[in-house]
């Protein structure tokens, strides 16, 4: 396939015309801040999000990093803390390949941060999409452009999906999962009022920052994404171990 999840992680190696790409989505630096500001105390872990996304990139030997939105938490012009984070981190990850970002809906000033701290190997591409080759990035928080739909696998992130699991004495947990299945096209065509030639793979990641919550897949979820579900046909669940939990609504 031409998007492999990487064993264990919140990310995924996807095969693009040239080269191999790391993608991740929902990095959400300087998540502690935006905490704290609601009075959650907890210690910055950008140094271990850093390493943790360096080291994938050192062990899938990849060309490339994708970024699917919300690399940033702060809507709108982000924090001091959170924009220190962000330089380093793009200063970490170009020493070894470049970047492309998808913009997502956290990302309001992305392009003056990357254009202000001179990073040469980083592009902003808009929220609406970017393809390359036979896969298509979208973040996920409004419709992907039509030629980004086309593609074989369409890569979004945005919604965060998470499962509630329950053990047979009542016990609970939640873990970040993997929500893959067919493009459904009638949502899209209808959204765009034209026919659209749509049959690929839907693949929504999971967050890549643990801190951030989000939809719980299983327990009757109203989505984030103005597609979803609607736009998923045949959507299964996956545990970032790769245990294949079935239908997600069935889970």
């Amino acid at each position: 396939m031409a998007v492999e999840p990487v064993p264990g992680e919140p990310a995924a190696v996807a095969d693009l015309a040239d080269e191999r790409a790391l993608v991740i989505a929902d990095y959400h630096a300087g998540i502690e801040v935006g905490l704290r500001a609601e009075g959650v105390e907890l210690a910055s872990r950008a140094e271990k999000r850093r390493d943790h996304v360096c080291s994938l990139v050192d062990g899938t030997g990849v060309d490339r990093v994708v970024v699917l939105g919300d690399l940033g938490n702060g809507i709108g012009a982000s924090r001091r803390d959170e924009r220190r984070e962000i330089r380093d981190f793009l200063w970490f990850l170009t020493d070894r390949v470049p970047v492309t970002l998808v913009k997502g809906n956290h990302d309001g000033e992305i392009e003056d941060l990357v254009a202000d701290a001179g990073f040469d190997d980083v592009a902003v591409t808009p929220g609406d999409g970017h393809r390359a080759g036979a896969v298509g990035f979208a973040h996920g928080h409004t419709w992907p452009r039509p030629d980004v739909l086309a593609a074989d696998v369409v890569c979004v992130g945005h919604e965060h999906p998470i499962v509630r699991l329950e053990d047979e004495v009542g016990g609970a947990r939640t873990e970040r999962a993997w929500l893959r299945g067919r493009i459904d096209p009638g949502p899209f065509e209808s959204h765009y009022g034209t026919d659209l030639e749509l049959d690929g793979e839907l693949v929504v990641f999971p967050a890549f920052n643990d801190l951030c919550g989000g939809t719980w897949i299983n327990v009757e979820a109203e989505f984030l994404s103005p597609f979803l579900p609607a736009g998923l046909t045949g959507g299964e669940a996956y545990l970032l171990d790769g245990t294949r939990l079935g239908p997600y609504e069935q889970v």
